[in-house]
């Protein structure tokens, strides 16, 4: 798919997952295999730099970005940690707890931005609980890139045929665009 995608697009394409599918499948094969179907980077949300050591030697190797996650729980230690060994960029995880649609961010967001940015040059996306075009626009202030995840596969699902369901998402895609212009 990502083969596919990378013919008709020069934009950057982040896998995200969790370790044990990749670690299964084999590093070795997995990191070159990502780079030659045209990835640039991995996300790999249950992987903490302090065990990340094969996953970043293999992905380093191959020349892909490994993002590592930062949350509002992130204390001044972490956040060095994870500058140290991050590629590509910071993934701020906007809210503790687990992904959602949410009615309001949390107020600590742009702090904890500004902190992470004193820090690492990097660009950093927020995501997390981002719902609507009013949370895309108030986040785009203060970050790199604005993740919306769970409200779009919300939408998506909610359709009732496929292109529907591309018609609705695109809607919504604009109007995410729209207000953070």
């Amino acid at each position: 798919m990502v083969k596919t995608v990378r013919r008709k697009s020069s934009i950057p394409i982040i896998l995200m997952g969790y370790y044990n599918p990749f670690f299964t499948f084999g590093l070795k094969t997995f990191t070159p295999g990502c780079k030659d179907a045209g990835v640039d980077g991995l996300l790999v949300v249950d992987l903490p730099p302090e065990e990340a050591v094969e996953m970043k030697m293999h992905a380093d190797k191959a020349g892909l970005d490994l993002i590592f996650l930062l949350a509002p729980t992130s204390g001044p230690e972490r956040i060095e940690l994870i500058v140290k060994h991050a590629t590509g960029f910071i993934y701020y995880v906007s809210l503790t707890g687990v992904t959602g649609v949410r009615s309001k961010l949390d107020r600590t967001i742009r702090k904890q931005l500004e902190t992470i940015r004193k820090k690492s040059p990097l660009p950093i996306a927020v995501g997390f609980g981002i719902s609507t075009p009013e949370h895309a626009k108030t986040v785009a202030r203060w970050a790199d890139a604005v993740v919306v995840g769970s409200a779009l596969i919300k939408i998506i699902s909610g359709s009732t045929s496929k292109s529907r369901a591309v018609q609705n998402a695109g809607r919504f895609i604009r109007t995410l665009k729209t207000a953070m212009r």
